[in-house]
């Protein structure tokens, strides 16, 4: 089978992809993985033909606008930067490989594209969605800004809030642009893109187990949860010597990060450092963008560009960090308490999920200081009903293979397509 895998984002957004891939690919399946050309060292280490979605340059442009961790303008700069550029590129991309019968395409989040292929050319399409906050509810929706949850609206007003969100959020900036390529595809305009139309009618796969984001009535019925992928580049890269022996010099570190595509966070690991000094604890600082970091970090504080988790955080104390899924399940695989900072996006869900879990605390940007954080850190660690919550739910994830369930899934789809394969001649 041919499967066309497309992963728009950062590398919490093209690790479980490129996880899957690979995956894939042992299984015997012909895989091609559509991403950022800031990827294409870590897909062509795992022997997966690549295909380019943009430019470094405009990878680097979305890293640069600061909105896009703002909780309101960050969609908009996830639509100017992600979702319209690679529209088109994408579903060309898949007309010109599709061949009925033997081809699959899995469809990250952002990928209209896909979509469009789908309702065009009969392409069959899984959507994969990484966390459960993409998928709207009148029953447990999910939290989107800050400190606003409508969990105890009635349902009517929650449809209203979607309905509202749509009109004034989602549609303007989208709807011209999506339905001006329907129109040269023949297709019929689309209205409340978010709503409905964005999950695949073949298959919904949601990336994370079912007592993370438990299905609500009115989550579309073709969806199949699969669990966590927790793939982190791991089988590819080594904790260097350098992080082996930080960790063997002295207690289990606090680990901090910001996210890999987070280049605005100077007064994060400022208050991260200043925390650690409060606390008498030692740190990890992870960031591939050293400029954002303290002139001189004090002892027992170092910086490493990039780590597996699975090799660093069962070795580590607690988890600082933003609230993307990627690094929220390692956390919660590796047992240890998190205290998250969410911005934008899924994070304030993630960090409410974990919250309610009861293996984490929350900040918000503005409250996140020295002082504050040390506070929260040191309630994290010194509880035994976080630390028995937190082991709880580490073996719940232990021996659970979330790639073996999302290859199953794609082979699944293939062989419905394959079935239904035109006879040549007939």
């Amino acid at each position: 089978m041919n499967i066309l895998l497309t992963a728009l984002g950062s590398a919490g957004d093209v690790h479980p992809l490129a996880g899957l891939g690979a995956r894939l690919m042992r299984r015997g399946h012909q895989v091609t993985l559509f991403c950022s050309p800031r990827f294409e060292p870590l897909v062509r280490g795992l022997g997966l033909p690549f295909e380019p979605i943009g430019t470094a340059a405009e990878f680097a442009a979305v890293q640069r606008d600061p909105d896009l961790w703002h909780p309101l303008r960050g969609f908009g700069t996830v639509v100017r930067f992600g979702i319209l550029p690679t529209m088109r590129r994408i579903y060309q991309a898949i007309a010109e490989r599709y061949v009925p019968g033997s081809t699959v395409v899995g469809a990250h989040s952002l990928d209209f594209g896909a979509r469009l292929a789908q309702e065009k050319l009969g392409v069959p399409v899984a959507t994969i969605h990484l966390a459960p906050a993409v998928f709207r509810s009148v029953y447990l929706p999910p939290v989107l800004l800050p400190g606003v949850s409508g969990g105890l609206l009635p349902r009517w007003a929650i449809r209203f809030g979607y309905w509202l969100a749509d009109t004034i959020v989602v549609d303007p900036p989208l709807a011209g642009p999506v339905n001006a390529l329907r129109r040269e595809l023949n297709l019929p305009p689309v209205r409340r893109l978010l709503d409905r139309w964005w999950y695949s009618p073949d298959r919904v796969v949601g990336l994370f187990p079912p007592w993370f984001g438990p299905p609500q009535p009115d989550w579309p019925p073709q969806t199949v949860l699969t669990g966590f992928p927790l793939w982190d580049a791991g089988e590819l890269i080594t904790a260097p010597e350098s992080v082996r022996e930080f960790l063997d010099q002295g207690d289990r570190p606090i680990v901090f990060t910001p996210g890999s595509a987070m280049i605005h966070a100077r007064a994060f690991f400022q208050a991260a450092v200043d925390a650690c000094w409060r606390l008498g604890r030692r740190g990890i600082l992870l960031t591939g963008h050293a400029p954002q970091l303290p002139r001189a970090l004090p002892r027992g504080v170092q910086h490493f560009d990039y780590v597996p988790f699975s090799q660093l955080l069962p070795h580590a104390c607690a988890i600082v960090h933003h609230g993307g899924i990627g690094t929220t399940a390692q956390g919660l695989a590796a047992g240890i308490p998190q205290l998250v900072m969410p911005m934008a996006h899924d994070q304030h869900d993630n960090a409410a999920r974990l919250v309610r879990l009861g293996v984490a605390a929350t900040l918000r940007p503005r409250g996140f200081r020295g002082p504050a954080v040390a506070r929260a850190v040191r309630r994290l660690v010194d509880s035994s009903r976080v630390a028995a919550r937190c082991r709880d739910i580490a073996r719940q994830l232990n021996g659970v293979d979330g790639l073996a369930t999302a290859c199953a899934v794609l082979e699944q789809l293939g062989s419905r397509a394959e079935a239904n394969r035109p006879v040549a001649g007939a």
